[in-house]
């Protein structure tokens, strides 16, 4: 009896945030080593937790990774791993390894679970979605760094995606694009989500990746920061402790506020329905990113 209480109990902490999203769009960007998992439930969790979106009127447009799928790819093809500023270097050879297995084997693998689980969704390769320009980085002296094909996000093809919205299918969107010549580049699936989640005039945006947010010692998940704002964001990357792979995922959510979204969730992908507890939960988890008090 205890245990139905409880059920009934959870129930009514989401019934104030269901009605309050309703008709809303949620940006979930989809990521982590927890996507590599053996334990297939780990994955289905997640596939889970965004068909419930649907099934409660919010509606979930998921931006996945894929790049320890793509690491691995490019090991089998005798290419080498290389990031700078978190962002990977992708040559010639590394881009069509790349759109092989974001596009054409995670996409349909992401599609095909939430089939199963009695949601609808449609996958797009990015290059339909993502308009881009090629990315430039700097260096401590600010020279300019060339790390090849990775796209800068310039502009969203929001048409296909406003259409599935409307029909009630989950849209799973691959982070790639093309720039005005139509070759295809690789994108930071974190900037991707964002500038989605800021065409598509979304609510919130999750990032799901592999630890519990963004923690002050990265060694310790007891250091998570569960409330941030950006003004603060400055003083942690002097700091250090916004650094490496945690730098696009930060500016992005910066980006994502300045523009209207109303919060950005830093969530752990492996505890089970995290999403869920994030949204529907007074004390949420992770770390939530607010434009101010």
């Amino acid at each position: 009896m205890q245990d139905l209480i409880a059920k009934a109990s959870a129930l009514l902490e989401a019934l104030p945030y269901i009605q309050k999203f309703a008709g809303k769009t949620f940006v979930v960007k989809y990521g982590g080593s927890f996507m590599d998992s053996p334990d297939s439930a780990v994955r289905e969790g997640v596939a889970r937790d965004l068909v419930f979106l649907e099934a409660v009127e919010i509606n979930p447009v998921v931006v996945h990774g894929g790049g320890k799928a793509i690491t691995r790819a490019m090991e089998v093809a005798g290419l080498k791993a290389c990031f700078i500023q978190g962002q990977r270097v992708t040559d010639g050879p590394t881009v069509e390894v790349v759109d092989q297995v974001l596009s054409r084997e995670i996409n349909p693998e992401v599609v095909r679970m939430i089939r199963q689980l009695g949601g609808v969704a449609q996958g797009f390769a990015g290059t339909d979605i993502f308009i881009c320009r090629k990315l430039w980085l700097s260096s401590a002296s600010g020279e300019p760094v060339d790390i090849g094909f990775v796209g800068e996000v310039t502009g969203v093809n929001t048409s296909p995606l406003l259409e599935c919205i409307q029909r009630g299918i989950i849209p799973v969107i691959s982070p790639t694009a093309r720039d005005e010549t139509g070759q295809i580049y690789n994108c930071n699936a974190d900037v991707a989500a964002a500038m989605a989640a800021i065409a598509l005039k979304a609510c919130r945006l999750v990032f799901m990746s592999d630890v519990p947010g963004l923690m002050r010692d990265p060694k310790d998940p007891k250091t998570v920061i569960p409330h941030l704002q950006i003004s603060e964001i400055p003083q942690l990357k002097s700091l250090g402790i916004v650094d490496k792979g945690m730098i696009p995922k930060v500016d992005s959510a910066v980006a994502a506020l300045r523009a209207g979204v109303d919060k950005v969730s830093l969530v752990d992908g492996r505890i089970a329905h995290s999403v869920l507890l994030e949204i529907f939960t007074d004390a949420g988890i992770g770390t939530e990113v607010v434009l101010g008090p």
